[in-house]
This record gives C-alpha cells, sequence and structure tokens, in this order.
C-alpha cells in the first residue's frame, strides 16, 4: 500500500514514540528550515500541527525557524496560525515577476508578502505570544558578503564557499548567527558559532523575517534591525540551512516537518557531500517528510522549487504549484491516522548514523 508520510526519528524519539504514542505533550521544539517554496509541499501538514495536534497547548512550545521556514513558524505563532499560514501560502504560490527582476523589486516583494503574512496584529501576536515561542535565525554579514555592491559581494561569498568547504566553523569568519527571540530570553543557546541574541517586539518582527529570507544577491540585506548589533543581516539559512543544532540537549522532543530526507548543515554544504549533520544531535528530533511515492505522483516527479520561476511560465507553475499544496494533504490525513490510531507507527525508520 503506498504511502504519502514518511517518518524518522532519533533514537531516544523512536523509542518514546512507540512506547507512547505520537502525543503532542512530547514535544517541546518545532523546528522549521531553509528552502523557499519548497515548504509548500507542508502546507497541509502545517494547517494540521497549528490548527489540531497543537490546539489547547497548556505548557510553552518553542519554534524555531530559518528563512521560509522563519516565515512558517512566524505564522504559527500568531493568533489565527492556519489563516496565516493560508496567506502566506497563496500569496507566495501567486507571486509573479518580471522577465529579469531586479534585486530591489524581489525585496519589495518580499517586504509586501511578509506585510501580507502578518496582517494588522500578527507581530504583536508573534512577540508576545504566551504559548508559542518563536525564534527566528538571520545572520550578520562581516566583510564583503556585508556589501551590496553584487561584485563584491559575490567574491565574498566566493571566500566563504572555500572557507566552508575547508571547515565549517570558518563559516564565523563571513557570519555571524543572530537569534531573534520571543519572550524574555532565548530558549536555544547555541556555542557552534558565535550567537548574539536580540529579543523580538512588534516593531522588528517584519525586519527580521525578512533578514532571515534574505538570500544573498537575490534579496537586499536588511540593514540595522532595531535592538539587535548593528550591521547588514542576510539569509539565515547560510549557517542554518537544515540544522546541524544540538537539538538532544534540550528536555522533550523536536518535530520537525521537513520537505526532504536529506538534512544538509549549511547553505554551501548542498554540493559537500562529505558534510553531514551530527545523528546525536537528531536523537529526539522527529521528522516528518514526503515519501518517495508522493513526490513521485506529482508533475516533473519533484516538490516545487525556486528554479521554477525561471524553468515554467507563470500559468504552467501556478497550476502546479498548486498541485504541491493540496498533495500536502494526504501527509496531515495520515499523520493523524497514525496520532488518532496508532496507524503506521511501526513504520517509523531510524535517522540514519
Amino acid at each position: 500500500m503506498s504511502s504519502s508520510l514518511t517518518v524518522i526519528a532519533g533514537n531516544k524519539a523512536r523509542k518514546m514514540l512507540l512506547e507512547q504514542g505520537f502525543r503532542q505533550e512530547l514535544f517541546s521544539g518545532m523546528a522549521a528550515a531553509s528552502g523557499g517554496p519548497k515548504w509548500f509541499i507542508l502546507f497541509g501538514l502545517d494547517c494540521y500541527l497549528f490548527g489540531e495536534f497543537f490546539q489547547g497547548r497548556t505548557t510553552p512550545l518553542h519554534t524555531l525557524g530559518s528563512s521560509a521556514g522563519a516565515w512558517q513558524m512566524a505564522c504559527f505563532g500568531q493568533r489565527d496560525p492556519v489563516a496565516a499560514i493560508t496567506r502566506l501560502a497563496d500569496y507566495y504560490s501567486h507571486e509573479t515577476y518580471t522577465a529579469k527582476p531586479s534585486v530591489k523589486q524581489i525585496t519589495d516583494q518580499a517586504r509586501l508578502m511578509v506585510q501580507h503574512m502578518l496582517g494588522s496584529d500578527g507581530a504583536r501576536d508573534i512577540a508576545e505570544n504566551p504559548m508559542i515561542h518563536t525564534h527566528i535565525l538571520a545572520n550578520r554579514c562581516h566583510g564583503p558578503v556585508a556589501s551590496e555592491a553584487p561584485l563584491l559581494q559575490t567574491a565574498g561569498l566566493a571566500l566563504a564557499a572555500t572557507a566552508n568547504a575547508i571547515s565549517r566553523s570558518w563559516l564565523g569568519r563571513f557570519f555571524e548567527r543572530v537569534i531573534f527571540h520571543a519572550g524574555s530570553q532565548s530558549h536555544y543557546q547555541f556555542n557552534d558559532f558565535n550567537t548574539q541574541y536580540a529579543k523580538l517586539t512588534a516593531e522588528n518582527v517584519e525586519d527580521a523575517l525578512l533578514a532571515s529570507g534574505s538570500i544573498p544577491l537575490v534579496l537586499q540585506g536588511i540593514q540595522n534591525i532595531e535592538g539587535a548589533p548593528q550591521g547588514i543581516y542576510r539569509d539565515g539559512g547560510i549557517i542554518d540551512y537544515h540544522f546541524d543544532l544540538p537539538f538532544h540537549e534540550y528536555d522533550g522532543l523536536m518535530l520537525y516537518p521537513h520537505f526532504s530526507r536529506t538534512v544538509t548543515p549549511g547553505w554551501f554544504d548542498k554540493r559537500l557531500g562529505y558534510r553531514k549533520v551530527s545523528p546525536q544531535s537528531y536523537d529526539n528530533v522527529v521528522l516528518l517528510t514526503p515519501s518517495a511515492e508522493l513526490v513521485s505522483s506529482l508533475p516533473y516527479q519533484k516538490i516545487s522549487d525556486r528554479n521554477d520561476f525561471k524553468n515554467l511560465d507563470a500559468d504552467t507553475r501556478i497550476r502546479y504549484w498548486q498541485k504541491v499544496l493540496d498533495a500536502g494533504k494526504r501527509m496531515s490525513e495520515e499523520l493523524d491516522a497514525m496520532i488518532q490510531h496508532g496507524k503506521g507507527l511501526e513504520n517509523i525508520l531510524p535517522f540514519p548514523a
């Protein structure tokens, strides 16, 4: 029988789910990764998790997101999270550009999209939510990667990529992680890179979200965000693309809906087959991913991605992306069967060593 959902869990997480069932009170955190429109396949899961699974939460849930994942988690932090994620999905999936859009045009449209997703009260909801504690990852730039001059920024990125290929830690010479967090202090404290912390407020949520999604050379960096260290901020996925973070050090399980079974540490690691995440860090993580069968059933046998903007005309792309958004509902139905009836718990896969 074909399946739409693949569940992968670290050793601790898998043992707990098999013994106790898939219960929301087991989870203390939730993560969402970079990937642009790849997250469309997770839309159905987002609606189910935000609107049903975590409804009535009585203890704080600490969410963590970079780039498009930060925008997902920002929806979760709003008063009506399903309405927010629906606004984002509808706006994003119908977005169009001129044949050769400028960096400014793309940046301006991204700001309009964030504003549409937040609505009139979303920023305050996120900053002040007592149960959903939002954490947004962005990177403060140093040296040539902070420049808006394309040639200088490109040269800086080339240097950063070369340094990263030698040692991931060397990326810290170019980028500094900043965690924008709800609440008085950040739940997540990381020391693999120099990390700064800034409190989310109703006044800086929009800029923090734009910074987290500001892809180098595609969008302008965001400058001098209120309440954060001065400087130019770019995409949170540069360091934290799919996360190689010590989730195992925190109590409770981490729920991680992800559009792929592949987990890549940083943005520059996408073509580095030798760069893997630490399996220990994922000991308490539950990955929810689309199955190979679901992906093969989609048009073009793949999930949506940013290349669709250049490879497909607007009407074809929008129709295709709608099918991807609709397909994710099958994942939520299978997850609900697992939660309500234990169906498929025995099929949870171990996280690869």
